[in-house]
């Protein structure tokens, strides 16, 4: 009961991306489906039209495992705090984010020999979210204290303590980069907003324009 209602106070666009996601790696553990099927290659979604897989290379996190939990946690904890926070009632603008920075890192992709995106789409999540909370102090393993902006900069550094590649973590922080300048700094500056989130997205959400109106 309690996880179930845990469940339910999940904002809508995290709760249907931990769900694809947690669906789709444990099917993958089940051997229902195999990660051949699903992983990201430009021939074959461009070629052969498997287009189902520009999406299905965000929701794989490996084998279920510590290593499953560990990006889960980071998954949920900042998915849910970016569209809870600074995208609250904003759940399209939230979706909008999520499909530059999946385009932006699909376009990386193939440059880096890259299969699986996810990781790097949750990495964006940090960076953003550091970007917006700069004020707020953590610690790592209660070593050391830091703020917020530089979260991303001190798990890329667990990461390659852990002998894990940079790459994928530096494509988050990359595409984070870019969807915070282009929509928190250069508004500022020009006075116009290039990420406007489109029409379609916000049909999406109809609630959220009863909202608004």
């Amino acid at each position: 009961q309690a996880i179930e209602e845990w469940y339910k106070s999940l904002p809508i666009v995290t709760r249907t991306y931990v769900t694809m996601a947690f669906l789709t790696t444990a099917g993958c553990a089940l051997e229902i489906i195999t990660p051949f099927n699903i992983y990201f290659n430009s021939k074959l979604v461009f070629k052969k039209l498997q287009l189902w897989r520009l999406v299905t290379n965000f929701l794989f996190f490996g084998n279920l495992g510590l290593d499953f939990v560990f990006h889960m946690f980071f998954l949920i904890k900042y998915c849910k705090s970016l569209e809870e926070g600074s995208f609250r009632g904003r759940s399209a603008d939230f979706l909008w984010m999520l499909i530059f920075g999946g385009t932006l890192l699909t376009c990386i992709a193939p440059f880096v020999n890259i299969q699986f995106l996810g990781s790097s789409l949750t990495f964006m999540m940090v960076y953003v979210w550091g970007r917006r909370h700069q004020y707020v102090n953590l610690s790592f393993l209660g070593i050391f204290n830091f703020t917020a902006p530089y979260l991303p900069w001190v798990l890329l550094a667990f990461s390659l303590m852990l002998g894990s590649s940079p790459v994928v973590d530096l494509m988050g922080m990359a595409a984070g980069h870019v969807y915070y300048f282009l929509e928190d700094v250069y508004p500022r500056i020009s006075g116009r907003r290039p990420l406007k989130t489109p029409a379609l997205v916000r049909m999406m959400f109809p609630t959220e324009d009863m909202i608004v109106a």
